[in-house]
C-alpha cells in the first residue's frame, strides 16, 4: 500500500528502495533519489548485499529499513530470515545491523507498526505470522509473538495448506490483519505495541470466495475501507471495516480484467489506494497492467482503465506520497515503469522514464531520516 507519508507539493527528494530476486543480474537492494516535482529518478545502485530481499519496510523514523530475505534455511535450520539495516542520511546508503529468522519458511512480506517499535512479518511457505520488537538502534530482537495459522481452501495444488502472503498494522495500530492465500482468510489480530504481542482477534478472520487466493490489502484513507486482491481469480474484494472491534465485512468483488481475458493466464499481485481515497489500483501478471477503478460511495468499485506496464510480471507497484507518480515493478523484463497518476480521474500515463533493476519485486519510498 501507499506509505502514508505526507508531503507538500514543495516536497525534497525521497530515498527509494528497490527489493529484488537475487541471481544473475542482482545482488540485493538497490536505491534512487527521486524527485516528486520533477518525476525524476536519480539511480544509486546497489546499496546493499542480500540474498533474495523480496519484500522491504521503512522504519517510520527513515533511519532504518527491513527486508523479508525469501529462503527456506537460515544459519543451517529450516525457515527463513529477516535482515535489519540503518539508512544513511546523506546518501541513502544502507548499513546492516543484524538478522533474525523469520519463524517459518520463505518470508515474503513485512511491515513496521506506527509505534516503530515492531516489524510484522509474513512466512509464505511456512504459514505463519511473526512479530519482531525492534531496539532503539534499530536492530531486531528475537520474534516475541508467533501464530501458525491452519486449515487448507479449496483448490488442491495452491490451496492444500496455509500460505500467509502479507500482514499489515491497522491505521490506528490496535490490529494486524493477514491475507492467507491458502486459506481464503484476512486474519485479524489484536495488536500490543508495547509488548510484541498478537492475539486472535473475534472473530479471529473475515473469508472471501473460496479459490480467491487473498494476497495483499490496502487501507482507505478512512481508516474504515479495506481493498483486498486475491492471486488466484484476478479480484479485488472491497470490505468495510470496524475500527473499533477490528472486524471486516464485504461489500463487493470485483474482476480486475476487463470482460474476455482469460482468466488462467493471469494472477494479481499488488494493491494500492490513492492518498486521496477515490481510487485504487491492482497490478495483473500474465496480462501485465494495472488496473485503475474508482471507490464509490459506500465503498463500491467502478471500473475506470486498464494500463500497459510495458513489461513483463508487475508483482508489485506503489504510488510516491505525493499521489503524482507510480512505479511499477516489472520482475521479469528488470524494469521499473514510472507512470503520472491524474489525481482527479486516476487514470495512468507513462512518463517515459524506465529504470533498469534485476527482478524487482518491491518498491519502498522512504521519509528522509529525523
Amino acid at each position: 500500500m501507499a506509505t502514508g507519508l505526507v508531503m507538500s507539493m514543495h516536497a525534497e527528494p525521497l530515498p527509494v528502495f528497490v527489493g529484488t530476486y537475487t541471481g544473475p543480474k542482482s545482488e540485493g537492494i538497490y536505491a534512487f533519489t527521486f524527485d516528486p516535482e520533477t518525476g525524476k529518478a536519480t539511480p544509486r545502485g546497489l546499496v546493499a548485499k542480500s540474498v533474495n530481499p523480496s519484500f522491504l519496510a521503512v522504519h517510520p523514523s527513515g533511519r532504518f529499513l527491513y527486508a523479508a530475505n525469501e529462503t527456506d534455511r537460515w544459519k543451517g535450520t529450516p525457515g527463513g530470515y529477516v535482515t535489519s539495516f540503518s539508512i544513511s542520511p546523506t546518501d541513502s546508503g544502507l548499513r546492516e545491523l543484524n538478522q533474525q529468522s523469520s519463524g517459518g519458511a520463505a518470508p515474503c512480506f513485512v511491515s513496521v507498526d506506527a509505534t516503530g517499535k515492531n516489524l510484522l512479518v509474513a512466512n509464505y511457505f511456512g504459514g505463519s505470522v511473526a512479530c519482531l520488537p525492534i531496539q532503539t538502534d534499530g536492530a531486531l530482537k528475537s520474534r516475541s509473538a508467533f501464530d501458525q495459522h491452519r486449515g487448507s481452501s479449496v483448490d488442491p495444488q495452491r490451496q492444500k495448506e496455509p500460505h500467509a502472503h502479507s500482514i499489515y498494522p491497522s491505521p490506528d495500530n490496535r490490529f494486524a490483519l493477514s491475507a492467507d492465500l491458502g486459506l481464503d482468510q484476512v486474519l485479524v489480530y489484536r495488536l500490543d505495541p508495547a509488548a510484541g504481542t498478537l492475539t486472535p482477534n473475534t472473530p479471529p478472520f473475515a473469508r472471501v470466495a473460496p479459490g480467491s487466493g487473498p494476497r495483499h490489502l490496502a487501507f482507505a484513507p478512512d481508516g474504515r475501507h479495506l481493498f483486498v486482491i486475491n492471486e488466484m481469480l484476478s479480484t479485488l474484494t472491497s470490505m468495510s471495516y470496524d475500527p473499533a472491534a477490528g472486524t471486516l465485512q464485504e461489500i463487493q468483488t470485483v474482476s480486475t480484467l476487463p470482460t474476455g481475458i482469460a482468466r488462467p493466464d493471469t494472477s494479481t499481485a499488488q494493491v494500492c489506494v490513492h492518498p486521496n481515497g477515490r481510487f485504487v489500483y491492482g497490478s495483473n501478471r500474465g496480462d501485465d497492467s494495472i488496473a485503475v477503478l474508482s471507490v464509490e460511495p459506500g465503498g463500491r468499485l467502478k471500473w475506470v482503465e486498464r494500463v500497459s506496464t510495458q513489461g513483463k510480471v508487475p508483482r508489485n507497484f506503489q504510488i510516491d506520497p505525493t499521489g503524482h507518480y507510480l512505479w511499477a515493478a516489472n520482475q521479469n523484463s528488470d524494469s521499473i515503469v514510472l507512470f503520472r497518476v491524474d489525481g482527479a480521474t486516476g487514470k495512468l500515463t507513462p512518463t517515459g522514464q524506465t529504470l533498469s533493476v534485476g527482478s524487482p519485486v518491491c518498491v519502498v519510498f522512504a521519509p528522509r531520516p529525523h
